[in-house]
């Protein structure tokens, strides 16, 4: 194992003092803040302020592209989004793959299962009804429809950087003027990067990226780490949330099955 920098063994020394804050000083509620000489203490400060964006947020509709590496599998997928946060509720009409296919879900309703259906053939069998969590529901998936949303994407963020704060051997970058959309939404990005495969880090790489006029996340980008050297970093995880218009006034029959503008049967 290669030496840590000088940074890593000083603030080793200084989580060893009891140098960071409480966690009730932490915005995310659940870690401590990390130490403020820590290069990702203002990635998390950019981070924090993100969310407390999303507080005037109460739903949004947007489209919808991730792309997961699932079995060794880069797996893409493209739809319109429908979310409310309270209840937390999604409506999701896929343009690709599996065009036409519709899922909605709703917490406290419908037993706790999302509701599914299919297009062409498939539909023969009509809606139906699966654990978020079950494998017919997880096929192709990383991570259930329960985490699926901007606020879930940046809470995980703040999550990983809180935790990977405790360790040194992470470089941080920033840029301010990113473009995505074809240039047409100007963001600030933030680059996190561990050097060196370590068993704290799932990622080496991370970038999240903040809309500069609504200052919401609106994309996050996950890395492993290169086999070789000189190999390009895989990508593990792609969030992107294009075309977002907040405070639509989604109501409870944008989440209903019953909804005549949607196929369920």
């Amino acid at each position: 194992m290669r030496p840590v920098t000088s940074f890593s063994w000083i603030f080793c020394l200084l989580v060893a003092a009891g140098a960071t804050t409480s966690a009730a000083d932490s915005p995310s509620g659940t870690a401590p803040r990390i130490h403020p000489e820590h290069p990702l203490a203002p990635a998390l400060d950019l981070a924090y302020k993100s969310r407390e964006a999303l507080d005037s947020v109460a739903d949004y509709e947007a489209f919808f592209e991730k792309r997961e590496l699932v079995d060794r599998k880069l797996i893409t997928t493209k739809a319109n989004i429908k979310l409310r946060e309270q209840p937390f509720s999604v409506y999701l009409l896929f343009v690709d793959p599996n065009q036409g296919r519709e899922v909605i879900y709703v917490e406290g309703k419908n037993n706790g299962q999302l509701l599914a259906h299919e297009t062409g053939i498939k539909s023969i069998v009509g809606t139906v009804s699966l654990l978020p969590t079950s494998k017919d529901a997880m096929d192709e998936n990383r991570y259930p429809i329960t985490m699926i949303g901007i606020r879930k994407m940046v809470d995980k963020v703040i999550e990983q950087w809180e935790d990977e704060g405790k360790y040194g051997e992470t470089e941080v970058k920033y840029f301010p003027n990113a473009r995505l959309f074809g240039g047409e939404v100007e963001a600030k990005a933030i680059e996190s990067r561990h050097p060196q495969p370590r068993k704290q880090f799932k990622f080496h790489m991370t970038r999240l990226y903040i809309d500069k006029q609504s200052n919401l996340p609106i994309r996050l980008e996950q890395y492993g780490f290169p086999q070789k050297a000189d190999a390009p970093p895989p990508i593990v995880e792609e969030y992107t949330y294009s075309k977002l218009k907040t405070n639509v006034g989604l109501s409870d029959r944008d989440f209903d099955p019953k909804n005549p503008n949607y196929a369920f049967r």
